[in-house]
């Protein structure tokens, strides 16, 4: 929600147009924004282009997979266990 996360959200972007906000939306965007933290190192998964993941979904169910991104200590376990190899 209007939040830039990988090495390019350190990076001011010039995208040519600015997107009018009315004053409402700015208050609701600069009040949700007090609140959030990302994870270093879900950022640098984002800006690489890579997130570990896990599905969820049972397979052979209806031919589709659901699954959620990886973050706090589940994420630093999987990612230990892949240094490893």
């Amino acid at each position: 929600y209007g939040v830039k996360v990988g090495p390019k959200s350190k990076q001011v972007a010039s995208t040519g147009e600015e997107v009018k906000k009315s004053d409402h939306a700015k208050r609701k965007i600069s009040a949700r924004a007090k609140g959030r933290s990302l994870e270093q190192t879900l950022d640098q998964q984002m800006g690489s282009g890579r997130l570990l993941a896990k599905i969820t979904s049972r397979p052979g169910q209806c031919g589709r997979a659901d699954g959620i991104i990886l973050e706090g200590p589940e994420l630093a376990f999987y990612q230990k266990m892949m240094a490893r190899k």
